[in-house]
């Protein structure tokens, strides 16, 4: 049987500890597949890697540790007491293979880690060798056919100036000369892609779509796909904007306020790192809705909520006979539990593509994300219909063929030409 390990970046915060903590509890009988995509059809038609034999390790510049970060999330119910009992060992056991990591260029909101960190009299070149020889040990030590890299760290600032990384050329050259600006998530998104690792970025920080980064994946034919996963009151914008489109309602207002309560709130609260948070959050709109929207979105940190978000949504929009009308809703969840199955459909579905040799972006899983790389469609049945044609092609191919019986489906189509 193939194995898959998981490298997390932030693998001791919230998502990534209810993702591992998930995965060993769907192994250990402790809970079962709800929320996951992937467990259901038409996914289940794939030969896909089970999540129960994933082995998962990672970076983090936290001292606490995912053991600890469960404990904290259980108090609020999320594993709860059973779930947290039941694998308790095994995040302990992954704790063991948690690395420093680097939290170079993430603004001023991460600089208050509570240790050191990998970049500390480090050059930037030298960082990025570390974290690919720590990805190595682990594929090595754990006896891995395959190693997916997925970024769940806290959200940087945005890039001011992405068009300087537009080549392979351009990002060796700035590794090179110790540019300041290339920031952790790309660095970890270059380790990753030059070793051959599947990269998935849930977060909206740059990561891989750097055109440098993204050429790189093409030519080294490996998988990845993000940004910024698609969890809460986004999700619901992406299903009803198109109701209003549809029926041809005039969409005046859209204002979203978003109070939330975990570390990434806290994060948050710093304006250069909401930044990148509030520009895919508010984009989706856009390309969905006919003519002039007012469209805002908030985001703020209350500390009482824990890991509970709440989004209140008002829309004033106009219909027959300029009638003006408003709908309002809220959106109550818990952030990880949301977050952590969607991370586990992501690990499979990059997997399954690097198997079949499927490299650079992957549009059919533009569902998962606010701000799909490759892909400008925002509305999600219409994107999840992009999964849907994904593995109908790929039953197809895997299907016996009549004519000579040796079940030879042919190569299947490059996911660079499906994109477009």
């Amino acid at each position: 049987m193939t194995r898959t390990g998981v490298w997390v970046v932030g693998a001791r915060g919230n998502v990534a500890a209810t993702a591992m903590a998930g995965a060993r509890a769907i192994a250990r009988g402790a809970t079962d597949t709800t929320g996951l995509v992937t467990a259901r059809e038409p996914c289940t038609r794939l030969d896909l890697p089970p999540v129960e034999e994933f082995v998962f390790g990672g970076h983090d510049i936290r001292e606490q540790s995912v053991v600890e970060t469960a404990e904290r999330l259980s108090e609020s119910g999320v594993p709860d007491d059973r779930t947290l009992a039941a694998v308790r060992e095994d995040l302990a056991e992954i704790d063991a293979r948690v690395r420093r990591g680097t939290a170079v260029n993430c603004g001023r909101a991460l600089d208050l880690a509570d240790g050191d960190t990998l970049e500390d009299a480090h050059t930037t070149r030298e960082v990025v060798e570390q974290v690919r020889e720590d990805v190595a040990s682990f594929r090595r030590d754990e006896d891995l056919d395959r190693v997916v890299v997925v970024n769940l760290a806290s959200s940087e600032p945005s890039v001011t100036d992405p068009e300087r990384y537009d080549t392979v050329e351009s990002v060796e050259a700035a590794l090179d000369g110790d540019d300041p600006d290339l920031p952790a998530s790309s660095l970890y998104a270059y380790a990753a892609i030059v070793d051959g690792h599947p990269y998935v970025n849930f977060t909206p920080s740059t990561g891989a779509s750097l055109g440098g980064l993204r050429e790189l994946a093409r030519e080294r034919g490996v998988p990845h796909a993000g940004r910024d996963g698609k969890t809460g009151e986004t999700l619901v914008k992406s299903a009803l904007a198109p109701m209003f489109a549809a029926r041809n309602l005039r969409v005046l207002t859209w204002e979203g306020h978003n109070i939330l309560g975990n570390a990434d709130g806290a994060v948050l609260e710093d304006d250069a790192n909401k930044a990148g948070k509030l520009a895919t959050k508010g984009g989706v709109l856009d390309s969905i809705l006919d003519g002039p929207t007012h469209n805002r979105v908030r985001i703020d940190y209350t500390p009482s909520l824990g890991d509970w978000k709440t989004a209140w949504d008002f829309v004033h929009f106009e219909g027959f006979l300029d009638t003006r009308m408003k709908l309002q809703f809220t959106w109550e969840g818990c952030d990880s539990a949301l977050a952590a199955p969607l991370v586990l459909d992501l690990v499979r579905l990059v997997a399954y593509a690097d198997e079949r040799g499927e490299g650079g972006l992957q549009p059919q899983t533009a569902s998962f994300f606010k701000q799909p790389l490759g892909v400008d469609e925002h509305d999600l049945s219409r994107q999840f219909d992009l999964l849907v044609d994904y593995v109908e092609r790929h039953v197809e191919d895997a299907a016996p063929d009549p004519d000579d019986g040796d079940g030879d489906g042919g190569e299947t189509e490059d996911a660079e030409e499906v994109e477009a």
